[in-house]
């Protein structure tokens, strides 16, 4: 744990302007420690930049006293039995390992949780604020079956198919990390504080920013790198053209980790950035087996686990049962469930018209020749049993891979 007196030194150097996260790896490189830098012989700093960089280390970051104070009181006020706070300084013992490997690792980092988690085989899930309902249920089907076969899974608690992932990795007994653009006491969304209080009981808020830190949307390109320097392979669910999603994966590529990529309908916007990078190389993902043969290269066992993995009361992740025992009913499809499905007059006709793309009502009935009565009747119970979806602007979309 960090000292008083090296705390408050990390946080002088990252507060002081112009030096930046180069610069202060620069001076780690050569001095050691932030508080040998700050004693550092004026002449030697010159002799490492300039005059110029001795002048603005030996000048009192604006701020600084109370930024230090703010910290302080932050991670000495845990409640009684709350979850754990904890500062991690770049070198530290408990730093992520993972974090080491990138290009531009943060200096500090503040959790929320179980930091024990970060010591777990993980793979980011991210995509589009915005996905479609087959998006939504491929995110929490991914999720939940790479939770059972001891993955971690992060994100970034975005709303869509971040939330989707870290939903389905809890719902599957999975620790889940999050990784914020803002201080780890500052959840953003604020549609998803419930969320973050469920993660942090079995998972972890991550940051690079102090507490108190509102989420700027500067911050989210920086916290980016982190979800993907956390893991060991990206996977995009549903992603536009430019996406943040497909900055992480690009950061996830230059640090030499996988890239996983869900195709989609050629029509829809969200599947443009997943093709752009399967065109770059990223590997296409159906199933879960498609993620696991690159991170578990050699025998599985049948389901895609690289070995059996036995109950574990110690372990979130172990002996849950299949990710088919608790799919969302989105995700079986309608082919999972026939006699439901054939229980719905023209169901058949509708679903083979529907096929896996967004589609409207005239177009389904110029391809049924059903009238418009019996068309929404046949929709709405088909929807009702969670076959169809109803999108914005009267359009319809099949669920599932059936």
């Amino acid at each position: 744990m960090l000292s008083s007196t090296e705390l408050a030194a990390w946080l002088r150097l990252i507060e002081t302007p112009q030096i930046g996260r180069d610069g202060a790896r620069r001076l780690l490189a050569a001095f050691g420690s932030p508080e040998a830098v700050f004693e550092a012989d004026p002449a030697a700093l010159a002799a490492l930049g300039s005059a110029a960089l001795a002048e603005v280390l030996q000048a009192v970051p604006p701020g600084w006293p109370a930024r230090v104070a703010a910290v302080e009181a932050w991670r000495h006020g845990a409640p009684a039995g709350g979850p754990a706070r904890d500062i991690l300084a770049l070198g530290d013992p408990g730093y992520p390992p993972l974090l080491l490997q990138m290009a531009d690792p943060p200096l500090l980092v503040y959790t929320l949780g179980r930091r024990e988690v970060l010591a777990r085989e993980a793979v980011a899930i991210v995509g589009s604020r915005h996905p479609t309902p087959q998006g939504l249920a491929t995110a929490r089907e991914l999720a939940g079956q790479l939770g059972e076969q001891g993955l971690t899974i992060v994100s970034g608690l975005a709303l869509g198919i971040d939330g989707a992932a870290h939903e389905a990795a809890l719902d599957a007994g999975a620790p889940t990390v999050a990784v914020l653009g803002s201080g780890v006491d500052q959840p953003y969304p604020r549609r998803h504080v419930g969320l973050a209080a469920r993660i942090v009981d079995t998972g972890l808020l991550v940051s690079e920013y102090p507490p108190g830190t509102p989420p700027l949307a500067a911050h989210f390109p920086q916290r980016n790198r982190l979800i993907a320097g956390l893991a060991r392979g990206t996977l995009v669910v549903e992603a536009g053209l430019p996406s943040g999603s497909l900055i992480t994966a690009r950061l996830a590529a230059e640090a030499g980790r996988e890239v996983f990529a869900v195709p989609g309908s050629i029509r829809s916007p969200l599947s443009r950035g997943c093709h752009a990078l399967l065109r770059d190389g990223a590997t296409l993902v159906e199933t879960v087996d498609d993620v696991l043969r690159e991170l578990r290269p050699g025998p599985r066992q049948p389901g895609g686990a690289s070995e059996p993995r036995a109950a574990d009361p110690a372990d979130p992740g172990g002996g849950r049962g299949s990710a088919a025992d608790r799919a969302p009913a989105a995700v079986a499809g309608p082919d999972a469930g026939p006699a439901e499905a054939a229980a719905i007059p023209h169901a058949r006709a509708l679903l083979r018209a529907l096929g896996h793309d967004p589609i409207g009502l005239d177009e389904l009935g110029a391809r049924t020749g059903l009238g418009a009565a019996v068309l929404g009747g046949a929709l709405l119970e088909l929807e009702l049993a969670g076959i169809v979806a109803r999108l914005p602007g009267q359009r319809f979309q099949r669920l599932g891979r059936g």
